[in-house]
């Protein structure tokens, strides 16, 4: 495990802040006690930052340079992936293929932002006079990425390589059940010869080190991923400060299965959609809107594969389903089902801790099916953002649609059917972020990804997630070599 240290500015200290203790949720042995950041800490992070990002040493590179610095990360990541899975498994009990995966992704996605910084272009544009016009692009200077628990690699990849491509200094939050793989990042990045101050990795809690983050003059974005709540209120002490925000925030996403979609094949999707990292994903599919004709035959179809899904420990390559991240975290899971039962939802499967020796010294809860409720109930409206699909059946296509917006979140839905003119219809007409047609939770670091309502503002990825860390800037270049005609005769009088 990474040791008890900080990494602020360009150098390993001790934190001055509150301990953080992370554990192994298969069994709940103890990972590392950490340290983690004072606000004293922060403020001279925030200090090394501004520093480093104003020194033409880094900030007059040229876009090819500031890329090598992001290829060798990647580079650095790639070769580190199964220490990275192994870190990242320890901290959050996800399994190890899993975190490999997201430990390749993160490396791609470094790549990628370095590609894009070579080849990114800014635009001479048409004049309407005798001058040249340019829109440019440049630096927003210090930027601070929150970043949440469920999959810390990937998810800081996804904020700090474009924040770094884009010329800034970035200043990283991990969460504090997750801290380690986010320290593994630091000395992959201090090893590229990234210049010092220009990062920093800095645990600790949301009311000091996040609240910090958020409003210190000097930091002039922040980037978060996570629960909606925070997620306002870091907009609203970002508008006291008329600071650009990205949120990527919570969801209640719909998958909704026609009576002519490949059954199978939707069969395996919706299962992959909500149990797949045990549920614990922004964007799983967590509500199931099945048509009415093949409701019956399609959840007991459903049920049965899910009673086969193999929970087990992280480390086991058969296990599908792995331990949920902490004992807190599966109360309130558990206590959404009870709200569920206590709404009249009927359950099919699931509904408890699985029973067994490997199963009680771990934090596991088994795959979860509820039906009985209309789209009113709390399970309906509220993200649980773990192993627990609720069930619903629908009429026709405009009472799925109806069902799958009848939401506060937009962030993505899942659309099976053969007929591609119905669900180019059904993704038009749904909001949210993503649609998946005929699979589901499938990424390309190349797609924009984000929300819509209460799932967030703004994208990631894509070749615009590097401009969503820069700053736009006009030039104008006159060419006429005259003085301006408003002022030419009282020029030629002073003369």
């Amino acid at each position: 495990m990474p040791p008890d240290l900080l990494y602020l500015g360009g150098e390993w200290r001790p934190g001055r802040g509150a301990e953080i203790t992370s554990i192994f949720p298969a069994d709940r042995s103890l990972n590392r006690v950490l340290h983690g950041a004072s606000r004293d800490d922060v403020i001279e992070a925030i200090e090394r930052a501004a520093a480093a990002q104003r020194d033409p040493a880094w900030r007059n590179l040229k876009a090819h340079e500031r890329a090598t610095s992001l290829y060798r990360i990647a580079q650095g990541i790639a070769e580190a992936a199964d220490r990275i899975a192994h870190i990242q498994s320890r901290d959050t009990g996800k399994t190890l293929k899993e975190t490999r995966a997201l430990a390749l992704s993160a490396a791609g996605t470094f790549r990628y932002f370095a590609a894009v910084l070579e080849t990114a272009e800014d635009a001479l544009t048409p004049s309407r006079g005798d001058y040249l016009s340019v829109s440019a692009h440049e630096p927003i200077g210090v930027v601070a990425a929150i970043t949440p628990w469920n999959s810390p690699i990937a998810s800081d990849a996804q904020k700090v390589a474009p924040a770094l491509a884009a010329g800034n200094a970035v200043l990283l939050k991990p969460a504090s059940w997750s801290p380690l793989v986010s320290l593994e990042l630091a000395r992959i990045v201090e090893a590229s010869g990234l210049p010092k101050g220009l990062f920093s990795v800095l645990p600790g809690s949301g009311a000091v080190v996040g609240d910090l983050l958020v409003s210190h003059p000097a930091v002039g974005k922040v980037s978060f991923t996570g629960g909606t709540e925070v997620g306002r209120g870091i907009a609203r002490k970002a508008a006291d400060k008329m600071m650009p925000v990205s949120l990527e925030l919570g969801g209640k996403s719909a998958t909704i299965v026609f009576a002519d979609a490949d059954l199978e094949v939707a069969l395996a999707g919706v299962l992959f959609g909500i149990f797949s990292s045990s549920g614990q994903s922004c964007i799983a599919g967590s509500r199931l809107l099945v048509e009415r004709s093949i409701y019956g035959a399609f959840v007991q179809k459903l049920v049965s594969a899910t009673e086969r899904l193999v929970v087990g420990h992280p480390f086991d390559p058969a296990t599908q389903v792995a331990p949920l991240v902490h004992d807190d975290h599966r109360d309130s899971v558990a206590d959404h089902v009870k709200i569920g039962l206590d709404e009249g939802a009927t359950l099919l499967t699931g509904g408890a801790p699985p029973r067994g020796e490997i199963y009680d010294q771990g934090i596991y809860y088994a795959p979860t099916i509820l039906a009985g409720v209309d789209n009113a109930a709390r399970i309906c409206r509220e993200e649980i953002f773990g192993p627990v699909l609720v069930v619903m059946p629908f009429a026709d296509e405009a009472e799925a649609v109806a069902l799958a917006n009848d939401s506060d979140f937009g962030l993505a839905c899942g659309v099976w059917t053969r007929d591609l003119l119905r669900a180019r219809r059904v993704g038009g007409a749904v909001a949210a972020g993503t649609v998946w047609i005929n699979t589901y939770k499938q990424f390309s670091v190349a797609t924009p990804f984000g929300g819509v309502r209460d799932s967030g503002l703004g994208r990631e990825k894509g070749r615009d997630g590097l401009r969503a860390y820069m700053t736009q800037k006009s030039y104008y270049v006159d060419t006429s070599e005259r003085p301006h005609p408003w002022a030419a005769a009282s020029i030629g009088s002073a003369a």
